[in-house]
């Protein structure tokens, strides 16, 4: 998957310097100028996948002083503990002014890689694991190439891109059947209409009503079993709501053919990485 530069990541990374450094940074002029060197590693301190290293030569380059920064591994790599990710070297003060910025993107995206790897290791091929829209503003494209990265696959990128009839459009418009007629006579022929349903009577009505992927919402191991296996030649099947690492083996066994999982991205733990200068001499 190629890395998703765009004007609105552009964007992102110059709101991230601007937060960090709004009028500069103050402790690092007062001991440096511009004519100090260094040297700094990005050091792997927990098992992880990497991901965002594309990004470092972008955030170095904002800044008036220089510094070249050399990979050592690739975005999807899995390192040790220990690993020396990569190695930059030029102003000191540039290092240092961008070094919570390069870490605070290396930690997240690496983060949402390694559960994404777990994840799809424990499915084994059984049930295709996608995300959700449950991203941080402005993030998106970036958690969801590392969500790529680390073997899963992406659910729809924007309210633009897919249809997906939920509850509240259901219980506004007063029930599945008219919801897909309405969107049947409204969107490009030929685009798959996904609707979430709540119940094996739903199930009936949304396939009725022409709905060709359905989303089981918050429903038991049983019941998924038994709507994969009555319903399996009518519709493709989508698992959501509270599944975990611990509950996806359970859920691969189902017949489903996809679960998504909000925690992909929304509730990863960063991972542990740090940036080691060495002033040169």
């Amino acid at each position: 998957m190629l890395f998703p530069f765009s004007p609105r990541l552009e964007r992102l990374l110059d709101l991230a310097l601007e937060e960090d450094m709004p009028h500069g940074d103050i402790t690092s002029a007062a001991i440096f100028g511009p004519d100090d060197t260094a040297s700094a590693r990005f050091l792997a301190k927990s098992r992880l996948v990497v991901c965002g290293l594309p990004l470092i030569p972008h955030i170095f380059g904002r800044f008036p002083h220089p510094v070249r920064f050399t990979p050592f591994v690739a975005d999807g790599d899995e390192c040790p503990p220990g690993t020396v990710l990569g190695e930059a070297s030029g102003s000191v003060l540039t290092l240092l002014a961008a070094e919570r910025t390069c870490l605070n993107f290396l930690q997240h995206l690496s983060g949402v890689a390694m559960a994404s790897r777990r994840l799809h290791r424990i499915s084994a091929g059984r049930i295709e694991v996608v995300d959700t829209r449950k991203t941080l503003p402005g993030w998106r494209d970036l958690q969801k190439y590392a969500v790529a990265v680390g073997g899963c696959k992406n659910h729809r990128s924007c309210l633009s891109s897919g249809v997906l009839i939920k509850d509240n459009h259901i219980d506004a418009c007063g029930s599945i059947r008219e919801a897909v007629a309405r969107v049947r006579r409204r969107v490009a022929h030929g685009m798959k209409i996904e609707v979430e349903v709540r119940s094996e009577a739903e199930v009936r009505e949304a396939i009725e009503a022409g709905a060709e992927i359905l989303l089981l919402d918050n429903m038991e191991i049983p019941e998924i079993r038994r709507i994969c296996d009555t319903y399996r030649d009518r519709a493709l099947f989508e698992v959501s709501g509270g599944v975990t690492e611990e509950t996806l083996d359970a859920v691969a066994s189902t017949g489903a053919h996809l679960v998504s999982l909000g925690a992909l991205t929304h509730s990863v733990h960063a991972a542990d990485i740090s940036m080691k200068i060495r002033v040169n001499p």
